[in-house]
């Protein structure tokens, strides 16, 4: 398989990333709660699936009265 990555110095291999494989790493790069599902048919990628999940901590609508 041809990857593009990026070494030490920044700079890009000259081998560009397959279409799906840059799918599944831009869905990782924009997710910070959530889940990414990967479906596969015949040993291909062909479907990706992203869940993403907010996080709310001390939101005052959704704390009790007390």
């Amino acid at each position: 398989m041809t990857d593009d990555t990026i070494d030490r110095s920044g700079e890009p291999h000259s081998a560009p990333f397959s279409e799906p494989v840059r799918a599944v790493l831009d869905a990782l790069a924009k997710l910070r709660f959530g889940a990414i599902q990967l479906t596969v048919h015949e040993g291909k990628l062909v479907q990706v699936d992203v869940t993403e999940r907010k996080r709310f901590t001390n939101c005052p609508i959704l704390s009790p009265k007390i």
